[in-house]
């Protein structure tokens, strides 16, 4: 029930409309029936002779029609312009029917997308907002088919299926009603089989929710297959992998259509079963219908009119009795979908965040550990200083913790132990939006977005003006090739940038950390993957970008490093050397063994 109450939360404010679709729906109901009930007037008067009037009335039936169709048209004249005025009656009911029915389905569409863009909004917004911890445990596949399938789902479920539950409630109600009206004990008659319909799909449920869980989690696999073999497919190329990927991909297929089906075959069961059980009772009407017609309890037009009303009972109690199973695949997306929404931020914002202005002294590195999994730390007891206006070089090999250094300052995971502060202030105590703003990244995997030279230059910056975006991409060298673009600074780089060279894509990150001017900069060897002639040119506009600023240089190539002020040697997690380039290497340690490995002809390679 509260997993009902919580997609209930997010009809709230579509209110208005359910309410005015539910009225649309129970008058859809009365008009649908009442086209039902014209009928026996309709064939009362037919075969009524010499232009009688019909029998009078002995049950509620009778009455309901003596009180109004009789009292509008004379069927003691001629019969024939009797059942003219009875035809145009039922055209009316049939044109104010479908009346009420355009608009329930019209206010039930603008509700169900409402839900769809309320909940997708609901969920995208919560998942940007999480620390990257949760994107390193959840494929990206998954995500995208928590964002679009199972939200599908689950407003299929709170729009589209209860809008049928809703629906075979007031037609059940109402073709009830005209059923008593005709004769209660046939009613009651009808009511034998219904029991037994409902308690078909009571052992299905669990059976069902299991399998449509296990179809969603393997469909959501088959997304995240596909996913990140589009985003290697240069690599699957390279490595003529094409059949390898095939034969994955047909495996995963496989493994849907087999869970798949195990669903719909469950699911499939019912189907028949109520059929039969709606034709037993049909049967059972025409056996006691007839006798009561013999015995003359009832007239054959209300009979038949009774038979035409009890199809009517039986659709809604099928639809009601199937609901739960045609429900499972949207309650199963809804747990899944409330699962993201529910998955906690390891990164917590202060209750009362502490205001940064800048950085007017240094950071400090304070004793910090940190592990990505238990038992395995990636930092051990790391403490060090980075002096305002210095150049801080990270060094070591891969997997060292260089990269985690610099996401623990800008906070996209917190120490395990330690702390990190700026000016003395643990950063912890800053809200996270303005620590970031106090950082610029720029890496050798520049990110662009399918989106204008213009907008990936401003990213993340609401007031940047034409001129300053310019004078940012004039500054980067980038200023000169924009401008030849077909569209200039409104060119659309394509995904991830594609369109451009890398050495182009490099200077667009470069102009987007001008732009920025945050005071610390981190540098992940943002020339290290560029041909010698693109290099020249970034490394002097990186040498403009670090002017005045707080730098970190994560460095792969060791010559990047030698103008550092202080150098960071990593292994392992921890410090295990610092100091100049000159002091390094005048230690035989990890530094200049590291130094020797990419200078191997170098005279002091040699030497030693």
């Amino acid at each position: 029930m509260s997993l009902y109450a919580r997609m209930f939360s997010f009809l709230k404010p579509h209110t208005p409309l359910l309410v005015a679709a539910v009225t649309a729906t129970a008058l859809f109901a009365v008009m649908d029936a009442s086209v039902y009930v014209l009928l026996i007037p309709f064939v009362e008067t037919l075969f009524v002779s010499g232009g009688a009037s019909p029998a009078a009335g002995t049950n509620g039936m009778d009455r309901l029609l003596d009180a109004t169709v009789y009292r509008w048209i004379d069927v003691s004249g001629d019969p024939l312009a009797a059942i003219g005025r009875i035809s145009v009656l039922i055209l009316l009911v049939f044109a104010v029917k479908n009346v009420f029915h355009f608009v329930r389905v019209y206010l039930l569409a603008r509700a169900e997308q409402g839900l769809n863009r309320d909940l997708r909004n609901a969920v995208y917004g919560h998942l940007v907002g999480l620390d990257l911890g949760f994107f390193a445990k959840v494929r990206t596949g998954q995500i995208v088919s928590r964002l679009t399938t199972e939200i599908e789902h689950l407003r299929a479920l709170v729009t589209a299926e209860l809008s049928k539950l809703l629906s075979a409630v007031f037609e059940f109600v109402i073709a009830l009603a005209a059923m008593l009206l005709i004769s209660w004990r046939l009613t009651l008659a009808a009511f034998i089989v219904i029991p037994a319909a409902m308690a078909i799909w009571g052992p299905l449920v669990k059976v069902l929710r299991r399998r449509d869980r296990r179809v969603l989690h393997v469909g959501g696999e088959v997304n995240a297959h596909i996913a990140e073999t589009l985003s290697a497919i240069r690599l699957v190329k390279a490595s003529s992998a094409e059949e390898h990927e095939r034969s994955r991909f047909r495996d995963l297929t496989g493994t849907y259509f087999r869970e798949f089906m195990r669903a719909e075959r469950a699911r499939a069961l019912a189907a028949p079963m109520t059929e039969m059980l709606a034709a037993a009772g049909t049967v059972i009407l025409l056996f006691y219908g007839a006798r009561l017609v013999v015995a003359g309890d009832l007239t054959g037009p209300q009979f038949i009119v009774f038979l035409t009303l009890s199809v009517k009972l039986y659709s809604p109690v099928k639809n009601l009795a199937k609901f739960p199973a045609t429900a499972q695949p949207g309650l199963v997306a809804a747990e899944r979908v409330f699962e993201f929404l529910d998955a906690p931020s390891e990164v917590v914002e202060a209750s009362e965040p502490r205001d940064v202005g800048g950085i007017q002294e240094g950071i400090a590195f304070e004793r910090v550990s940190f592990a990505y999994r238990h038992g395995e730390p990636a930092l051990h007891d790391v403490s060090f200083e980075v002096a305002k206006g210095s150049i801080t070089a990270l060094v070591g090999p891969s997997g060292s913790g260089k990269s985690t250094l610099v996401d623990l300052l800008a906070r996209f995971f917190d120490p395990s132990a330690g702390r990190i502060a700026i000016d003395g202030l643990d950063i912890r105590e800053v809200a996270v939006a303005d620590l970031r703003a106090l950082i610029g990244f720029v890496s050798q995997e520049t990110v662009l977005f399918h989106d204008s030279v213009r907008a990936n230059i401003a990213y993340g910056i609401a007031d940047a003006t034409p001129e300053r975006v310019e004078a940012a991409a004039r500054a980067a060298h980038a200023h000169e090739f924009v401008r030849r673009l077909p569209r200039g600074y409104d060119t659309v780089v394509g995904e991830r940038g594609v369109e451009l060279s890398g050495g182009q894509r490099q200077r667009i990150a470069i102009a987007r950390a001008l732009l920025r001017d945050a005071p610390i900069l981190v540098l992940d060897e943002a020339t290290s993957s560029l041909d010698t002639e693109a290099e020249r040119v970034i490394q002097d506009a990186v040498e403009r970008l670090m002017e005045g600023r707080t730098v970190i240089v994560i460095a792969h190539r060791l010559s990047t490093v030698q103008r550092a002020d202080q150098i960071l040697v990593l292994d392992r997690g921890r410090v295990v050397e610092r100091g100049t380039h000159a002091s390094l290497l005048a230690q035989s340690g990890h530094y200049r063994r590291l130094y020797e490995l990419q200078f191997e002809d170098t005279p002091l390679a040699r030497e030693s």
